[in-house]
């Protein structure tokens, strides 16, 4: 137990086993608490349990203190408290099989980073429309799986419309290596830390066309103008996209190698397709999905998102990003 937090243990299931999953567990392991997790692969689960190993962190060796299983019913009983750690376009299918274990009883903390895209709405909404007695938070800020396990000091943010709710995910998590603040703005949270990964699409994109400082800080912040717009039609508070799940995680994820959605950018602009590209990660890139769900939430929203809708047609109609920043530079001029 991590005596210098005073962190009480619980029961944590953590649902999805990726690069994310491992290192949310391996932070709640080291504080100390009883952590299962799970995942739907069931040759994965056995991989992992022979070699303690995953091929996306070869470096990483999984506790044997975090127990492993594909069983639901194992993974729900054990819980006191839920982290979902899958891809946002998988959130559906997951916690449709989870939903009826989440009771008023249990807090369900969401580590995705993006939108429900069918329904274009996002992953609290989605979840709470399953079981309406759900105690959320969402968990997001400048976070790469990679540093978080090494021990590399990071700061995130727990948010909930439940303020003990958000103090609790903040006790679980908190540790001398991972400083985790709290919010009341779940809609900011979720938002900021969705539609950072479009932007950072673009960013990749202006990268791997050989762009410089000026470019990439011009799209950090006019991205960060858009998806505060849509916040703030949407309800949030202006004042959430200054903080860590808003222009820490927009940071973070445009200036990175470890970002996928920056590798997928650069790959673009390289000439690669998009299905070049996808296989080439090998691994989910959140942003993909989310430019979609976030251009219709723009037009619901009746939002001003150029950035956004330009990396859409990079991404389904073929455009080139070149042609897409030449389109970008050329708009009408206007007020900041």
């Amino acid at each position: 137990m991590n005596k210098k937090w005073g962190v009480n243990m619980k029961k944590i299931s953590v649902i999805g086993f990726g690069s994310w999953g491992i290192a949310l567990a391996d932070v709640l392991c080291r504080n100390g608490h009883d952590v299962l997790a799970w995942d739907g692969g069931a040759e994965y689960i056995a991989e992992l349990r022979e070699t303690r190993k995953n091929s996306y962190l070869p470096q990483v060796i999984i506790p044997e203190r975090i127990r492993l299983t594909n069983d639901v019913l194992e993974a729900a009983n054990h819980a006191e408290i839920f982290v979902l750690a899958v891809p946002s376009k998988t959130i559906a299918a997951t916690t449709n099989v989870f939903a009826q274990y989440f009771n008023a009883d249990k807090i369900v903390i969401s580590g995705a980073k993006g939108l429900e895209e069918s329904k274009q709405i996002r992953i609290s909404e989605y979840v709470r429309g399953l079981n309406g007695d759900c105690r959320f938070a969402a968990l997001t800020g400048p976070s790469h799986a990679e540093e978080v396990l090494k021990g590399i000091p990071t700061a995130i943010v727990a948010a909930s419309e439940d303020d003990a709710v958000a103090a609790a995910v903040q006790d679980v998590f908190s540790s001398e290596n991972f400083r985790v603040y709290t919010s009341s703005d779940l809609i900011g949270a979720e938002i900021g830390g969705a539609l950072k990964n479009v932007i950072a699409l673009a960013a990749g994109c202006s990268d791997g066309l050989g762009f410089g400082d000026n470019t990439k800080a011009g799209l950090i912040t006019r991205g960060m103008a858009e998806i505060s717009r849509l916040g703030v039609n949407m309800g949030a508070n202006a004042q959430t996209f200054a903080g860590l799940s808003g222009i820490g995680d927009l940071i973070v994820t445009c200036t990175s190698k470890h970002s996928r959605n920056w590798r997928a950018g650069f790959s673009l602009a390289q000439g690669n397709s998009l299905d070049e590209t996808l296989k080439q990660i090998g691994m989910v890139v959140e942003g993909v999905d989310t430019a979609k769900a976030a251009l219709k939430l723009a037009r619901k929203h009746n939002t001003s998102m150029p950035i956004i809708e330009e990396i859409n047609k990079v991404l389904f109609e073929n455009k080139s990003p070149k042609t897409a920043v030449t389109d970008l530079m050329c708009r009408e001029t206007k007020e900041e």
